[in-house]
């Protein structure tokens, strides 16, 4: 069979695509690599800012994007893409199990943040380590925080946290930091904010919550203990295009080039969510991509 749409990935951004493309009554199918849906935010322990639902859990969200696609029948396999073929006006979906045929295509693979690699990171990720400070920075207020990086996120996020934490530690592998001059210039100028160059954090500490951090000083070949409740990491996010790469322009980043109308450099192939290039990523405007990305299949395959 031929499908109307395909949707590659499930997290917010692929199941916002599963329930529009259901309501317009597609043909729809759902390739997910992970055996559970959700994408990123099953990693975060609590999500405070997605409308109307105030503490809600990631996992609980996430799984309640799945319910609602699942009560409107869309159909999910859970399989690894390994390649995608553009055949005029047909779209073929090649993974380990079967080759998929599609009128329409959304990649909704997402992105995933670059890690520090360390010990401790990946227990405590969602229990004070965290890759998101706007998604996660209010639950900090008041506490001691390290960011790790040097680069303009990086900056951002430590001034962003200075406003409602006690502490910032802003700590970075060189002695100059990457990010734009007056970024520089506002933490250098913000109290609350303690550099900590040269150095590099080798472990992250806790017992089911972040701790401290153990700091190696790269010049002085020392390592010292930051007592911290939590730690933000901002070296880098690397959007999921390896099974599209050589299929739809992308930016210099690996972003796919795609505007808020989710088209892409191939008529009738859509991306959604973190994998385009956007200002903001958070699960709200993921969300709202899923939805104009059906908006467009829909005009796509009427012709207009």
């Amino acid at each position: 069979m031929v499908y109307d749409v395909i949707i590659l990935g499930s997290g917010p951004a692929g199941l916002s695509a599963a329930v529009y493309a259901q309501r317009a009554r597609f043909q729809t199918l759902v390739i997910e690599e992970k055996p559970m849906s959700g994408g990123q935010i099953l990693d975060t322990y609590e999500v405070d800012n997605y409308p109307g639902l105030p503490g809600i859990t990631g996992f609980e969200l996430g799984q309640k994007f799945r319910a609602h696609a699942d009560q409107l029948g869309a159909e999910f396999v859970n399989e690894q893409v390994k390649e995608i073929q553009v055949e005029d006006d047909t779209k073929v979906v090649i993974t380990n199990k079967a080759a998929y045929q599609t009128k329409a295509l959304i990649l909704a693979t997402g992105a995933r943040h670059r890690k520090l690699m360390v010990p401790g990171e990946e227990k405590l990720t969602g229990t004070g380590v965290s890759y998101c400070a706007t998604c996660d920075g209010a639950f900090f207020r008041g506490k001691e925080v390290a960011v790790v990086g040097g680069g303009d996120v990086a900056l951002e996020d430590a001034l962003f946290l200075a406003r409602g934490c006690q502490k910032v530690y802003l700590i970075h592998r060189r002695d100059a930091f990457r990010g734009a001059r007056i970024l520089q210039e506002r933490v250098k100028e913000t109290e609350n904010i303690e550099l900590v160059l040269n150095s590099r954090v080798t472990e992250i500490c806790g017992e089911g919550q972040v701790e401290s951090l153990l700091v190696h000083n790269i010049i002085e070949d020392t390592e010292h203990t930051l007592c911290v409740q939590g730690v933000f990491i901002a070296v880098g996010i690397q959007p999921n295009t390896t099974a599209a790469e050589d299929i739809v322009a992308q930016d210099e980043q690996g972003y796919i080039i795609a505007g808020e109308d989710t088209k892409t450099s191939v008529p009738g192939v859509f991306a959604a969510g973190d994998v385009r290039t956007k200002q903001l990523r958070q699960v709200v405007t993921a969300a709202a991509d899923g939805a104009n990305a059906i908006t467009s299949v829909e005009r796509y395959l009427s012709g207009n």
